[in-house]
């Protein structure tokens, strides 16, 4: 990937999300902030370097997988080059063995830290995952507290969030809620289209 970093925003079954990229990879992803112009605040606030415009190929293909993962379709992340130049040696590491986490599994702040080589070091995990500014591509949603209880989740709607996340690919904590509900609007659809960022200043 070449050129000036940029941002984009594209529909997905929990709704608008947006990525932002650089010349090394994805740069971040954002989860819904609220409202589509929330989102794009988020991203133009995280990176205010990025212009918005439509993503290179490499970025268009990790679109492609968040989107089908979040229809809960099979969906491949690990291989989506990150730019990892701004983010700290032990956050990269966490970062690392999240991703090997496949959907439908979990493992707990400890075990995630255990496989590291730093046992005891579960707090920072959890420290780490909380700053994960590659939302999905990183699941740091698959990371739970001990005991397969949900933990917390830094993205809007919290443990809920991270719930329907979970719910989604089939996974289910122990503390999962028993009267949770999926929003209509944030249901997993099954069409099978690829969804494309939007075009900035293209209608809705």
């Amino acid at each position: 990937m070449t050129g000036r970093p940029g941002f984009a925003l594209f529909e997905t079954a929990i709704g608008a999300c947006g990525i932002a990229w650089s010349d090394r990879g994805v740069a971040g992803v954002q989860l819904p902030a609220g409202p589509e112009d929330a989102t794009r605040a988020c991203l133009r606030r995280r990176f205010p370097d990025a212009r918005e415009a439509a993503p290179p190929a490499e970025v268009q293909r990790a679109v492609a997988g968040i989107v089908a993962l979040l229809r809960g379709e099979p969906s491949d992340l690990e291989s989506v080059a990150l730019d990892m130049d701004p983010v700290p040696a032990f956050e990269r590491r966490v970062y690392e063995v999240a991703r090997t986490i496949p959907p439908g599994s979990t493992l707990s702040y400890g075990e995630v830290a255990a496989r590291m080589g730093e046992p005891g070091a579960a707090r920072d995990v959890g420290q780490a995952l909380g700053r994960n500014p590659f939302a999905i591509i990183v699941p740091c949603h698959r990371v739970l507290a001990a005991g397969g209880k949900l933990g917390g989740f830094s993205a809007r709607g919290g443990v809920t969030t991270k719930f329907r996340l979970l719910s989604i690919e089939g996974a289910r904590p122990s503390d999962a809620p028993t009267l949770f509900v999926m929003e209509p609007s944030t249901a997993p659809s099954r069409s099978r289209r690829t969804a494309r960022p939007r075009a900035p200043g293209a209608p809705r």
